[in-house]
């Protein structure tokens, strides 16, 4: 079967209509220095021969690991409930809601997220979902050097390296600034920060905790961006954020985040869910779109869209983002994964999270060779110093079906013996104990000092 649906005479027909003789007048118009001269080398395939090879690169995966990996991905329970009610036929769809307005079901949906996003983090409001925590974080960084019509932006070094990225990636067709203030032990230097303030300053980013897990001292920080006149962005993890003093308490005039922890399954990195909240006077700055309540002329309730500042509903020198959508049924799964928790719930989940990194975090530093590689207070993450580069133990631990963490050494120069490891509610003190075996058998055959 032919992957080109149109047959020769299809095209003969609508070349005629547009009144051209070939496919090669139309490409005529780009440059014969950008045209490729071979065919694509991709090789002409059956339904069933694809089926099969694809088959085959799946068996490579590593399948039944018991994941100790984070990073901003982390491998929570999800109740079989979620995946029941969003597999409903309507919420489970291929096409995203752009025109959510048709219908109150979506809006009603979106309006459950947005609440919940503002109860978690002590908010005034919250849009309809970002694509990823990464581009929540760009979006809060731009909407910040749009109200405060300045070019500098300041960045914690731990910040999620990958958000980091993405933020260089959005700012780099834009006069702006990106400062990063490098780590103090493993946290935010405050005092790096501060020196970096000034009147130029649009925002500064931190994390709570940050990619390292570790918990930031935050004190003072907000009133000193404010003073400058600034926007203070933090980018939180919304499981501890249930055991956590809120952004809003910290001062922060901007929240973001990865909502994969809410419900989603750890999935080959994606599709993620990201959440963007913020203050009421940023309101009309936000990107993305607001579902909010109402009541019709009857006085029935009901939900509107309120606000989506996208160029294709506003003039295009007031749009705030082209972002128009939202990851719909992530943030529907979202939504029913946190009601069906409540607050009582999530608060549980990042406590057994919490303790079960404590309870881990013993028995890997009593293991000869492996320490803290950081000193500061931890949530549900750690890091620990290996005797070898990290990226050695996470491979000779595959082995014994264990994923031990993810290695720091991937983004930052001269970490490579620097390993992250993650908790969550579904590790049990037995795998626990698996990890902990493993180190201790890798420790002493000797292999470690032989690598």
């Amino acid at each position: 079967m032919p992957y080109i649906p149109n047959t020769d005479d299809d095209r003969r027909k609508m070349l005629q209509k547009i009144g051209v003789k070939s496919l090669e007048e139309i490409f005529s118009v780009i440059p014969d220095r950008l045209r490729l001269k071979r065919p694509l080398e991709i090789p002409a395939s059956s339904e069933m021969e694809i089926i099969r090879e694809a088959q085959r690169l799946s068996r490579e995966n590593r399948e039944g690991l018991i994941s100790f990996a984070g990073g901003g991905v982390y491998d929570h329970f999800i109740p079989a409930a979620v995946d029941t009610i969003i597999s409903r036929p309507e919420f489970m769809t291929a096409y995203t809601p752009y025109q959510a307005e048709v219908s109150q079901g979506t809006l009603q949906v979106i309006y459950e997220f947005q609440s919940h996003i503002c109860r978690l983090t002590g908010m005034d409001v919250a849009n309809a979902s970002m694509y990823d925590g990464a581009t929540a974080a760009a979006e809060a960084v731009i909407l910040a050097t749009s109200v405060t019509r300045r070019g500098k932006v300041v960045l914690s070094e731990t910040v999620n390296p990958l958000y980091r990225e993405v933020i260089a990636t959005y700012l780099s067709g834009r006069e702006v600034d990106i400062v990063t203030v490098p780590l103090n032990g493993g946290v935010s230097d405050s005092d790096g920060i501060m020196a970096a303030l000034d009147d130029q300053t649009a925002c500064v980013l931190v994390s709570q905790p940050n990619f390292f897990g570790l918990l930031e001292q935050l004190d003072g920080l907000a009133d000193a961006v404010h003073k400058v006149g600034a926007k203070l962005i933090m980018s939180v993890d919304p499981i501890a954020q249930a055991i956590l003093k809120t952004p809003s308490d910290w001062g922060a005039d901007i929240v973001v985040g990865e909502g994969q922890a809410l419900g989603l399954p750890v999935s080959f990195g994606g599709p993620l869910l990201g959440f963007f909240a913020a203050r009421k006077e940023l309101v009309r700055y936000m990107p993305g779109r607001i579902a909010s309540r109402t009541k019709d002329v009857d006085g029935k309730e009901g939900f509107v869209l309120t606000l989506q500042t996208r160029e294709q509903h506003i003039r295009r020198e007031k749009a705030t983002s082209n972002i128009c959508t939202n990851q719909a049924l992530c943030a529907t799964a979202a939504s029913v994964y946190m009601t069906l928790l409540g607050k009582t719930g999530l608060e549980k989940v990042a406590l057994l999270s919490a303790e079960k990194a404590q309870e881990a975090a013993g028995k890997i530093f009593a293991i000869e060779g492996f320490e803290p590689y950081f000193k500061a207070p931890f949530v549900r993450e750690f890091t620990v110093k290996t005797p070898v580069p990290a990226q050695k133990v996470i491979l000779a631990l595959l082995d014994n079906q264990v994923l031990c963490g993810v290695n720091a050494g991937r983004w930052f120069d001269g970490m490579d013996d620097c390993l992250v490891v993650a908790l969550t509610e579904k590790r049990t003190s037995e795998e626990i104990d698996q990890l902990v075996n493993s180190l201790k058998e890798l420790a002493s055959s000797g292999v470690l000092s032989g690598m």
